[in-house]
């Protein structure tokens, strides 16, 4: 019986379910206070449900690292049960548990068939790992070990290497500015006693929000959102953090690095999630870096002088100000003239804004994309995630295309000016020196 529950799912989990073109949010709140999101997809029998909490890495304070392992630990013991007995507690139903923790928040996930039996164990099991986590001893040390190890790994990336030090650049004193990993110091500083505190402080059910999309209805939506809160603290909302600075003036950093490439990484703050200038700076985005090949950066940098083997950038709209970021590889010996391009063509895009036709060609390509990316329930299940944790209007999904539709030339230009300052950027580089270079020769 488990085997066949197992390739159900593994059919399920890939098969591309028929979408409508625009899914029907529906909004409430629980009982204590929880908002609640939920889409009705009634094609195939099963279920997935988002908790978010208001506990990403922007609450680490001066404990960096601690919401990361708080939530890895989350499935590694509840209300008595190790991590394996859990664990084999999703699989033998044919379910999938997952958890994630980014800079704005921490999630868990959780895919079920809606089967009566089926479905009421996996959310028995799912509502333990949320509100009863044991975070054993044993499990606390080896998740603490693990995280050291990564982040001494990503002392082998030149890649993460150059991020984290161009988001410590443009962001300072900000929580983004902080590697959501931690670092040596601050995770060894790190005790049980601290992530107890943590989970006690942030997950709570008015600190969180919940998606659902499946083939449950509303009633049943309903309780399952009253479910999964019933034994959580109702607590209250997040303190607000302070808003992200512009940057005064340019920088320049360059870190030493034994790779056959430097790394090169160009920007400052851009935007956040619901911005006013947000599709002008999207569709703007997609004609200037966000294209792939079609784009402008890739073909003046790349196609016609080949300086970089891709050259891109885009704006990450988060909570508060997301970055924007352009960036490149290339060989050290061209690495001055490959950034000056960048920034030439940047400025050149600021002051000119796209053509026509280039205008035209990208939303015919992000309009046409645009059912791809609501045609499964995960991929609704992540807007319906992004829409209520950020507060976007739950017409969202149904406007987007009209939105993208009745972006100008001239809004394009307006809002890249006003947004984007070439001046100030914050150019990261991560490679080796001509110096270094000359003295192994």
């Amino acid at each position: 019986m488990i085997v066949h529950i197992r390739i159900i799912l593994f059919f399920l989990f890939f098969y591309t379910a028929s979408s409508p073109a625009s899914p029907n949010i529906e909004y409430w709140t629980t009982t204590k206070g929880t908002d609640v999101y939920y889409v009705y997809s009634p094609e195939l029998p099963m279920v997935d449900i988002e908790v978010v909490f208001d506990a990403g890495s922007i609450r680490d304070s001066n404990t960096l690292g601690i919401a990361m392992l708080t939530n890895s630990l989350l499935a590694e013991g509840a209300d008595g049960d190790d991590a394996d007995t859990i664990s084999s507690g999703f699989e033998s139903l044919g379910a999938i548990y997952a958890s994630d923790t980014g800079y704005d928040s921490a999630s868990l996930h959780l895919r079920s068939l809606t089967q009566n039996e089926l479905f009421t164990k996996a959310m028995e099991n799912f509502k333990k790992v949320i509100s009863k986590p044991d975070f054993p001893k044993d499990a606390f040390e080896r998740k603490r070990s693990q995280m050291l190890i990564g982040v001494k790994a990503k002392q082998q990336s030149p890649g993460t290497l150059a991020k984290d030090k161009f988001m410590s650049a443009i962001y300072r004193s900000h929580p983004y500015g902080k590697p959501s990993e931690g670092n040596e110091k601050t995770i060894k500083s790190i005790k049980r006693e601290n992530v107890i505190s943590f989970y006690d402080k942030y997950y709570t059910a008015k600190n969180s929000i919940i998606a659902i999309v499946g083939a449950v209805d509303r009633q049943a939506a309903e309780q399952i959102a009253e479910d999964i809160v019933s034994s959580l603290k109702e607590g209250e909302k997040a303190d607000l953090l302070t808003k992200v600075k512009k940057l005064d003036e340019p920088k320049d950093i360059f870190i030493e690095y034994p790779s056959a490439q430097t790394h090169v990484l160009v920007g400052q703050p851009g935007v956040r999630r619901g911005d006013s200038d947000y599709f002008s700076l999207y569709v703007g985005n997609h004609i200037l870096g966000g294209g792939g090949m079609v784009s402008r950066l890739f073909e003046e940098i790349r196609e016609k002088r080949g300086l970089s083997y891709s050259a891109y950038c885009y704006f990450s709209p988060m909570l508060f100000k997301g970055p924007f970021i352009a960036s490149l590889q290339t060989k050290t010996s061209q690495v001055d003239e490959a950034i000056s391009v960048l920034l030439e063509n940047i400025k050149k895009y600021i002051a000119d804004g796209p053509t026509q036709d280039e205008l035209i060609a990208a939303k015919k390509n992000i309009i046409g994309g645009f059912p791809l990316r609501i045609d499964s329930n995960s991929k609704i299940l992540n807007y319906v995630a992004v829409i209520g944790y950020y507060k976007l209007p739950l017409d969202y999904l149904d406007t987007f295309n009209n939105n993208v539709e009745e972006v100008t030339i001239d809004n394009i230009k307006d809002a890249f000016k006003r947004r984007l300052s070439p001046e100030k950027f914050v150019t990261v580089r991560v490679g080796r020196s001509p110096e270094k270079i000359h003295e192994d020769k």
